[in-house]
């Protein structure tokens, strides 16, 4: 796997190369593919518009690239009460970044999302992770990240969920959203596990890293933009002392 500049620097790796080169090797390595994921998606309908009636508390696990944008995103929207970057699809063993940067251990980068259903619907959350978080069309990678790692996931335990997942993708097909096809793997049965505590609230932490302005900042403005209604200006910040 080719670790990008800013990814390097998160894990203490290249912190003593100078300013200019980051720059420089980061605009070269970093095309501004970010915004090909926002796209206006049409609400979920029919089957797919799942409720959940009387919950207060439901999870998801959603995959769509690097988890910092990812969570930057989930962060910003009214009901989620906690989305925290972490990985899934490997065993327990293979759970660190090293390891997950491979590409070769299972695991996608990923960020569990628990919300309150009264407050947002699941329908909600899988428009905004269609439309605005990333784009499903891509294969196992998301922009300038490539790698089995990067893939477009959902990971849900509930069978209405899971249900309602896939009913979604074919309304997104059949209303030919995009001229390629929906990649979106739907999963379930899957341990997920918390990212270090230095990938927590990463964009919100770190607004300076050149990858996050390129990648991940305008997906929030997108939400924004897009979803007024679910858009908070504070983000719900996860403790890094309990994610992990």
């Amino acid at each position: 796997m080719k670790l990008t500049i800013d990814k390097l620097v998160a894990g203490g790796i290249a912190g003593v190369i100078a300013a200019l080169t980051v720059t420089a090797v980061v605009s070269l390595d970093r095309p501004a593919h970010a915004a090909a994921a926002m796209v206006s998606a049409p609400a979920p309908s029919g089957p797919a518009n799942v409720a959940q009636p009387g919950s207060r508390r439901a999870q998801v696990v959603f995959a769509g690239g690097c988890f910092w944008g990812v969570q930057g995103v989930f962060q910003h929207i009214k009901g989620v009460n906690n989305a925290v970057s972490g990985y899934i699809g490997g065993n327990a063993g293979t759970a660190s970044y090293t390891r997950v940067g491979s590409g070769t251990t299972g695991h996608a980068e990923a960020v569990q999302v628990t919300y309150d259903p009264s407050q947002v619907s699941y329908a909600q959350l899988m428009q905004v992770f269609f439309s605005v978080v990333h784009d499903p069309t891509q294969l196992n990678r998301q922009g300038p990240d490539q790698g089995t790692q990067y893939r477009s996931a959902i990971y849900i335990d509930d069978p209405a969920q899971r249900d309602a997942t896939r009913a979604y993708i074919a309304q997104l097909e059949r209303a030919k959203v995009w001229a390629a096809p929906v990649v979106t793997q739907v999963d379930g049965g899957k341990r997920f596990f918390a990212a270090e505590d230095y990938h927590q609230n990463y964009l919100t932490l770190h607004p300076e890293s050149l990858y996050i302005r390129i990648n991940d900042l305008p997906k929030v403005e997108a939400l924004k933009r897009q979803y007024p209604a679910l858009y908070r200006d504070t983000p719900r910040l996860v403790s890094t002392l309990s994610a992990r």
